[in-house]
């Protein structure tokens, strides 16, 4: 679990994960274990303040401590470079925002975190069913389950941001209700580790984002999952999920104020035309304008039993033409495509050798060029896992566009058990 501790409050064999106070001061090059009381003692100097632990990663200090004491020199945190002074604080990047995203060369997505990022995403589904449930019987909202596995899905998240990333993309057109709630508190968690919110904040954030569409089970299916467009009146109808939603909530206990105005506010657009109460841009917060962002990428990019959804790029550049529109915060839009990357991770690109590939990990210095794994030729058509590419080192292999599965009539559920090893 991952959890805030003072600089006076850390022992030898804690393994930290983030540097959070003083912010934009000090960054880790990379997570890892505090192998000597030197080592606690040389980040107080530097006058680190407090630190993000995960406690789940703590090993006994004995044999750190003696390992140290053989040593002529204080060592760094094992598999970890020693905090960086930042003079100038430089707006965040993947790299640096987010644990494990955007390193040149890494290794890409292992099997095992793979299956803990859909573990907690098809658990995150099953709560969603419950409260959907919940809210169409007048029952309270089970909110023990949301923050618990509102946290795990953030602690995934801080510590591989690419496992959930990969996995949202996994979905299944006749639970488009369900999921979409799921993914969108997932993007919005990334989007605030990449913003370097306090954690408090995207706790919070989380559970309002997991609850946005609560409302929706009010509104009738064949009004949700009607496939062409919907008349002036069904639209009213398809409006008030919002509202809805919002009263949910209010009659839950224990919900923070953030959690409320985040999910109120996921439909108000900047330039006023948005609803349930049509507020504008100095009446909607910076949570509100994040949110908006989350939940219409994952409209746009999901598959539902009526349409296919987009890719990631064009979605980006919707994002960006709702922006120019003033419906959306241009400078959000451009923080969330930096957040996900040019080509996220989890998207399928076409590759000039005619092969389909898997995005497994950003490139921080090349943002067009990421880590793929090819998996599939086009033609003839056949399944063939090749070896990871980076595309930064690579001149005779690039990317044509981003693409969809569908598009090749693919499953991508069999292709990440494929590129996992577990089909």
């Amino acid at each position: 679990m991952l959890k805030e501790h003072n600089i006076a409050e850390v022992s030898v064999g804690m393994y930290v994960v983030e540097i959070t106070a003083p912010k934009d001061k000090f960054r880790l090059r990379s997570q890892g274990w505090l192998e000597s009381e030197r080592v606690i003692e040389a980040l107080r100097r530097k006058g680190v303040e407090r630190l993000l632990i995960d406690g789940s990663k703590t090993r006994d200090a004995e044999p750190l401590v003696a390992q140290a004491s053989t040593e002529t020199q204080a060592a760094p945190l094992k598999k970890t470079v020693a905090p960086r002074e930042v003079k100038t604080p430089k707006p965040a990047t993947a790299s640096a925002a987010v644990p494990g995203a955007g390193k040149s060369g890494s290794r890409g997505l292992a099997k095992e975190e793979i299956i803990k990022a859909k573990q907690v995403f098809d658990e995150s589904k099953a709560i969603q069913k419950g409260l959907f449930h919940n809210a169409q019987h007048g029952l309270p909202l089970d909110m023990p389950s949301v923050n618990k596995i509102t946290s795990e899905s953030t602690e995934v998240i801080f510590n591989n941001p690419d496992a959930l990333a990969c996995v949202i993309n996994i979905r299944k057109k006749d639970e488009y209700l369900l999921e979409h709630s799921v993914a969108v508190s997932v993007l919005m968690t990334m989007f605030a580790v990449y913003l370097k919110l306090d954690k408090d904040i995207i706790q919070q954030l989380a559970i309002g984002a997991y609850l946005h569409d609560v409302g929706k089970i009010m509104v009738p299916d064949a009004i949700l999952n009607k496939p062409g467009k919907l008349s002036d009146a069904e639209f009213e109808l398809m409006k008030s999920h919002a509202s809805h939603s919002i009263a949910i909530m209010r009659k839950t206990p224990g919900l923070s104020p953030l959690s409320l105005e985040v999910a109120a506010l996921h439909h108000e657009k900047l330039n006023g035309k948005g609803y349930p109460m049509g507020v504008s841009s100095e009446q909607i917060s910076r949570y509100g304008r994040m949110i908006s962002i989350c939940d219409i990428f994952d409209a746009l990019t999901a598959n539902r039993c009526y349409k296919d959804g987009y890719s990631q790029v064009k979605a980006f550049n919707i994002l960006r033409a709702l922006a120019a529109n003033n419906e959306l915060d241009a400078e959000l839009v451009d923080q969330f495509i930096r957040c996900m990357g040019v080509y996220p991770v989890g998207s399928v690109v076409q590759l000039e050798s005619n092969r389909l590939a898997i995005v497994e990990s950003r490139n921080a210095h090349d943002p067009i060029r990421p880590r793929v794994r090819p998996f599939y030729h086009i033609s003839p058509k056949r399944f063939e896992v090749g070896e990871d590419i980076d595309l930064a080192t690579v001149t005779d292999d690039l990317i044509v566009k981003c693409v969809r599965a569908d598009d090749f009539n693919l499953d991508m559920q069999e292709i990440l058990d494929l590129l996992a090893h577990e089909g």
